[in-house]
This record gives structure tokens, C-alpha cells and sequence, in this order.
């Protein structure tokens, strides 16, 4: 016989059945907004609809108040969140966490997916990121050689930092296999071991330019690189994968040239600085110690051996009265912790108990009869009291007293 379910357990069933399900935890939808309503509580709740369906949506008040636009009637977006139930109504519905204008396609939510996928994976956590060389002697370069942005980045490298060896890995930065070259020049990079800093990007551009740069392939090699990564894509709005997983973002390659070296100006200015106050402080400490030398040299010919061993001879003489005192205090101490143990181990000795007319009856194996239970008629036990004992045979067992 089948069994017979309560409407209630259905709807739960039912909820936790897709709450169950990975890919409607975190998912994205894209629609049309229809019968939307800002609640008083600041929830709000609407439709999202194309041309073949629809489906319920709510939007808690915490991640409406994150919203940067003016939610209308008709108006196409993106929204990310969890596919689930109300128990109470069986109705579907999407508790959306963020949304945005759908104003850029397949291209934005391939980049979300791509961006939630690296997270979940902790591809883009801080405690993965790399420390920059402050002083790099070796300095790989991942970009287009005939673009500008090669031109802005030997530029700055050569007015901050002449030291430093530049290598160019020449890759496209647009196209089809643009993300292939450049995950191929930084593992090539990985494997020669010949630089300490490496630098990948391009100049600013449309989405599609930079998507390269979105691409999988090109975040792990970023990700899985030994050398730390500066990544110098596009201009300061534009943010890309590679952004976010590489060691350090630069808001343009010329950023990226003035984040991988110093500046050879600022390190003399520090190092004629450094030696100034070196100087000065030697200086100092010569003056400090011919002044001590002259104090010792006065104190010497003021004193004679005589005056000089009877200045020991009374601070030894203050010593050992000090330590005499303090001797004294600590005997006194342990005294009396002595005696307080002492008396706390006499109050508890088993010896005062049979004194005061109790006794302790062992059995023929040692152990202490606590219970009239342990005992049988005919046992042989022996009986101690506070002075001698006696071995007795048990005539008769008394379970209650």
C-alpha cells in the first residue's frame, strides 16, 4: 500500500529536494522583469519571464539595499541566486542575491560563471597571493610587441629602473588563440626560471578585446605560476579574471611598470639620506664616548686602590645582608606552607578516623568492604581497628540495617 503524505511534508520534500541540487545554489537567470513590488519591508518581489515561461522571484531587503539602479517594470537583467520553495504556498521562486541590467549579453554571464567557479575553487583568495620583489633583477613581459602597452611599460621600466633585465614574450592579446599563448608563455616563463616578476597585459579595449583575459586557461596559468604576476589589462574601470587572480592588479601597464620597480631616484634620495644620518650618528656616538673616556679617566684619578676596595668590599657587604633578608622571608614561607600541609594530610589520615571508633573490614583479596552485598555467609574477613585488627567469619548477612 502506498504511503500517505501530508500536504505540508510535500512542500518540504519538495523544498529540500532542490535546495539539494548544486547547480540551483548558486545559479544565474536572465529575464524580463514583470509584477514587481517594493514591500514595506524592503523585500521585493516580482517575475522574471521570457517569451516561453516564468518564474516567482524574491529579493530580501539586505541584498536590495546593495542595488545601484531603478528596477522596472519590463526592463531585461541578470540575477543571481538559489532555486527553492515556500513551504506554505509549494510555489518555485528564486531568492535572487544580485542583479544587474542585462546590458552586455552572453559575455557578462560567462564572466560571472567563470568569476563564481574560480571562487569556489579559492583561485581568487588573498592567502594565495605572492609577495612583489621589491628589487627585481629579472623582469618577463606577457603582451603584444607591437601594441602600446609594450611601448608604456619599457618606457616606465627604463625612466624608474635601468637595472633590471626586461625579457619580451611576444603573444596575441586578442582572438582566438590569444588565451592559449598567453597561458603558454607564462608556464614557458615558469619553466626557464629567468625572471623574478612577471608582467601580462594589454591596453584598454572593448569586453571582447580583452577576453583573453577572461578566459580559463589563461586565470590558471596565472594561478599556478611560481613567479608572482602583475596583471596589467585595459585601463582603470576595466576589471578581467586575470585581475582578479593574479598576485597585484595595475590599473594600466604603465601602472604595472611603476608597481613591479622602484623608482632609482627615490632609492638614491633614500641612500644619500641614510648615509647623511649614518654620518651623523657615528659622529654622535664618537663624542658620546671620548666624553665617557674622560669621565672614567677623572674617576681614576680620584680614587686610590684602598678607596676603590672598600667601595667593593660594602657593596658586597650590602648584598649579603639583602640576600640574608630575603632567606630569611623565604624559610619563613615554606614553614608555614609545611605545617599547613601537614595539618591537612593528619585531618584526612584514615588513622584519625579509627580513632574515633570506626574500623575498616578487607576481604581475603585486600579489597575494602564498602556494602553488606560484597559479603557471603562463611567469608573470612579481617577487621582493623585504630590499634590491631582481628580476622572474624561472617555467621550471617544483613542486607538492610
Amino acid at each position: 500500500m502506498n504511503s500517505v503524505y501530508t500536504v505540508s511534508q510535500v512542500n518540504q520534500a519538495i523544498k529540500a529536494t532542490l535546495e539539494a541540487q548544486d547547480g540551483f545554489r548558486s545559479i544565474l537567470i536572465q529575464g524580463e522583469i514583470s509584477n514587481y513590488k517594493a514591500h514595506s519591508t524592503g523585500h521585493r518581489y516580482f517575475s522574471l519571464k521570457d517569451a516561453g515561461a516564468a518564474i516567482s522571484a524574491v529579493m530580501f531587503r539586505s541584498d536590495a539595499s546593495r542595488l545601484r539602479f531603478q528596477v522596472q517594470n519590463g526592463m531585461s537583467v541578470i540575477v543571481r541566486g538559489r532555486i527553492s520553495s515556500y513551504p506554505k504556498s509549494g510555489q518555485v521562486q528564486v531568492y535572487v542575491n544580485e542583479m544587474m541590467p542585462d546590458g552586455i549579453g552572453t559575455l557578462a554571464i560567462a564572466f560571472e560563471q567563470l568569476k563564481q567557479k574560480l571562487f569556489r575553487e579559492g583561485l581568487l583568495d588573498a592567502e594565495h597571493k605572492r609577495p612583489i620583489p621589491r628589487l627585481p633583477e629579472r623582469i618577463a613581459v606577457v603582451t603584444s610587441p607591437t601594441g602600446a602597452a609594450i611601448r608604456d611599460i619599457l618606457r616606465i621600466l627604463r625612466q624608474r629602473y635601468p637595472h633590471a633585465a626586461v625579457c619580451i614574450y611576444p603573444v596575441q592579446v586578442q582572438g582566438e588563440n590569444a588565451a592559449r599563448q598567453i597561458a603558454a608563455a607564462i608556464e614557458q616563463i615558469n619553466r626557464d626560471g629567468n625572471a623574478d616578476v612577471i608582467i601580462a597585459g594589454r591596453g584598454g579595449g572593448s569586453m571582447e578585446d580583452l577576453w583573453a583575459f577572461n578566459e580559463e586557461v589563461t586565470a590558471r596559468a596565472i594561478y599556478h605560476s611560481e613567479i608572482p604576476v602583475i596583471s596589467a589589462v585595459g585601463h582603470e574601470p576595466d576589471i578581467t579574471i586575470a585581475d582578479l587572480v593574479a598576485d597585484m592588479r595595475a590599473a594600466t601597464p604603465s601602472n604595472a611598470a611603476e608597481i613591479a620597480v622602484p623608482d632609482q631616484l627615490e632609492i638614491r634620495r633614500f641612500l644619500q639620506s641614510a648615509d647623511s644620518l649614518l654620518t651623523l650618528g657615528m659622529s654622535n656616538r664618537l663624542k658620546q664616548e671620548r666624553t665617557h673616556l674622560k669621565e672614567l679617566d677623572r674617576r681614576r684619578e680620584r680614587k686610590t686602590p684602598k678607596q676603590y676596595l672598600e667601595e667593593k668590599q660594602f657593596a658586597v657587604g650590602q648584598l649579603e645582608q639583602r640576600m640574608g633578608t630575603v632567606m630569611t622571608m623565604l624559610l619563613k614561607d615554606r614553614r608555614k606552607e609545611f605545617a599547613e600541609l601537614t595539618a591537612y594530610l593528619d585531618a584526612y589520615s584514615p588513622l584519625k578516623v579509627l580513632a574515633r571508633g570506626y574500623s575498616v573490614v578487607t576481604r581475603e583479596d585486600g579489597r575494602i568492604v564498602s556494602s553488606s552485598a560484597l559479603l557471603r555467609r562463611g567469608d573470612t574477613v579481617t577487621v582493623r581497628f585504630a590499634k590491631g585488627g582481628a580476622e572474624c567469619t561472617v555467621t550471617k548477612v544483613k542486607r538492610k540495617v
